[in-house]
């Protein structure tokens, strides 16, 4: 595991996502590569654990139960400075990419990241170029797809509101949320 000689004298992660089998399955994998883990499936917990101990590095989702994965990033930061903190979430967008940035993430990843993944942006140092390319990346009728239902979840699953918001014909709509999701 050469990625453990690079965590540094601390080692400490903490992970934020309300999705527990993820949130599970992605602390064992870091726990292998050297992290000492802490996990927190709301704002309120992550909140709690950066005010006893503020970790070196973290991993926030951005949608929580409680609230937006922002406010950890906020929290974090004002704790210690310093901190290695990605951002992971399924539905990403530039806006919310830039906003993360701007609180003071490290990175921004989407999901589904894999433990790879998020161990390369958590070790990366700011001198390295933009990381290659992802081997398989959404296509552009997945991306498509992931807008589409995130602004109809938004809309509280209302059909009409979101064909209005996107612009479509309601009825066109409706046969692509009837559809499975393009892989």
């Amino acid at each position: 595991m050469a990625e453990s000689q690079n965590i540094g004298p601390d080692a400490s992660l903490l992970l934020v996502d309300d999705d527990e089998i993820f949130l599970n399955r992605l602390a064992r994998a870091m726990e292998k590569r050297g992290f000492d883990v802490a996990r927190a499936t709301s704002v309120a917990d992550a909140r709690a654990i950066v005010a006893e101990k503020p970790p070196a590095y973290a991993v926030v989702d951005l949608r929580l139960e409680d609230g937006n994965g922002l406010d950890v990033v906020d929290a974090l930061r004002e704790a210690r400075a310093e901190a290695r903190i990605i951002v992971l979430t399924g539905y990403g967008a530039i806006a919310t990419a830039v906003a993360a940035v701007k609180m003071g993430a490290t990175d921004y990843l989407s999901k589904p990241a894999d433990a790879d993944e998020v161990t390369r942006a958590l070790l990366s140092s700011p001198d390295e170029m933009l990381p290659p390319p992802p081997e398989s990346p959404m296509s552009a009728d997945r991306v498509r797809w992931e807008h589409i239902q995130r602004v109809y979840e938004q809309c509280d699953r209302n059909v009409s509101e979101t064909a209005r918001r996107l612009h479509m014909h309601r009825r066109t709509l409706q046969r692509i949320l009837a559809k499975r999701s393009p892989r």
